[in-house]
């Protein structure tokens, strides 16, 4: 059977070597991005601080005393060692404290790469946003010469006496409306920039000339088609569910904690030294000191605090038991709606295909006929407008269906891959 793989670096699928460094360089410099990597940094720190507590400790000392009493000769005391403690894991919570340290920094990694694909998406996306207004204001603009080569014809009619100047009204309203469009798919676009420009970590307005130069108006699309079934293990490697899932494996780690502190405790301490009069003594054979100690501690009466730490702990690992589950569930409703998104999308794009076909032909016989005083000016005005309301909305969709692609992309925690079966008889 094949096997299934997440895909990293699913954004160049699009073929789109902008699109490529855009992801690039913001992965290398949003501040989400390096505010996670902060986070790891410091779990993995406390994870290390937790496993070197399973460890003894131990220190050196030195000393020097000088003293007098009565008009008596000043005495000097000069010491030199070493020390050492231990507190013995009897009933396992240091060692539960580990597990817990360590599913706290399995928890952050997580976190952190959930953090890269969201933002390699919304990248994705606002670039995919941009091309699309970058293509309607192209039709736009295509349209707008389209009308005033219409507005020309009316013209010229009417001055021929073949037609009234409502006809010219007309065909400059038709026009004028259109052009109209240009200033809010302008604004959209300089909008949808900055946002690139913000997830990038620059000034708004600093990709614009970037932007410009290469991202020539289309939308980029994809080689990839869905799995017709999601694979489990694909969900089960979606970052945000391998957080929660190690966030309450550190929950219930530290249950054992609690319960291990309303049990006794045992520790070592030890010293081992030299003392003497004089600094040299302490280099050729001065008294040695040892010392060694154990000392056992057991909670008797607390009120309850011990007991209520439990239970503190345990409400903890329900709340992130609960959050393991939304995250699962939240991440197959994901993965369903951007699945129907994407179906439903290459439904209609098809659809509009074939109406936008039919429109353009459509204005092109009212266009003739008028000319030949066949039908009137209104049927021109509407061939016009419907091509330019379906071309548009054609355009919106096409962006709208390679957006869903992009969000199936993140459902599923980056994207997949599929190895092809094994042939019979083929090497491996």
């Amino acid at each position: 059977m094949p096997t299934t793989a997440v895909d990293a670096d699913w954004w160049q699928r699009f073929d789109d070597p902008l699109l490529a460094q855009l992801v690039q360089r913001a992965l290398a410099a949003n501040t989400d991005v390096r505010i996670a990597r902060a986070r790891l940094r410091a779990a993995r720190a406390s994870s290390a601080q937790a496993e070197a507590a399973l460890w003894p400790g131990v220190g050196a000392y030195g000393s020097a005393t000088r003293s007098s009493a009565g008009g008596q000769e000043a005495s000097s005391s000069y010491g030199l060692g070493f020390d050492a403690s231990w507190e013995i894991d009897l009933f396992g919570g240091l060692r539960r404290g580990v597990e817990a340290a360590d599913a706290d920094a399995q928890a952050s990694a997580a976190t952190l790469a959930a953090t890269q694909v969201s933002l390699a998406a919304e990248v994705a996306r606002d670039y995919v946003q941009l091309r699309a207004y970058r293509l309607r204001i192209s039709i736009t603009q295509a349209n707008l010469d389209n009308q005033s080569q219409t507005l020309q014809l009316a013209e010229w009619r009417a001055q021929a006496g073949l037609v009234g100047q409502l006809d010219v009204e007309q065909a400059r309203s038709n026009r004028e409306q259109t052009r109209a469009q240009l200033p809010a798919l302008q604004d959209a676009a300089s909008q949808t920039a900055n946002a690139l420009a913000v997830l990038l970590n620059v000034a708004p307005g600093a990709l614009a000339p970037e932007l410009a130069a290469a991202a020539t108006p289309g939308i980029p699309s994809a080689a990839a088609q869905p799995l017709e079934g999601v694979p489990a293990d694909l969900l089960r490697r979606r970052p945000d569910i391998i957080a929660a899932e190690r966030s309450l494996a550190a929950a219930t780690a530290r249950i054992g904690v609690a319960e291990a502190a309303r049990y006794p405790s045992l520790s070592l301490a030890g010293t081992l030294g030299l003392q003497g009069a004089a600094l040299t003594a302490l280099t050729g054979g001065g008294a040695a000191t040892r010392f060694v100690a154990a000392s056992v501690a057991a909670p008797i009466f607390d009120a309850g605090r011990l007991r209520q730490q439990v239970e503190i702990r345990t409400a903890e690992q329900e709340q992130a038991l609960a959050g393991y589950e939304a995250a699962l569930y939240g991440a197959l409703r994901d993965v369903e709606n951007a699945r129907a998104s994407l179906a439903n999308g290459r439904t209609r794009g098809e659809a509009l295909a074939l109406a936008v076909q039919a429109a353009r032909n459509a204005a092109l016989l009212a266009n003739f006929r008028y000319r030949s005083g066949l039908v009137d000016f209104q049927t021109v005005l509407d061939t016009e407008r419907s091509v330019r309301t379906l071309e548009d909305s054609q355009a919106s969709s096409q962006a709208d269906t390679v957006i869903a692609m992009i969000q199936l992309f993140k459902a599923l925690g980056g994207g997949w891959s599929v190895d092809p079966p094994a042939v019979s008889g083929s090497p491996p």
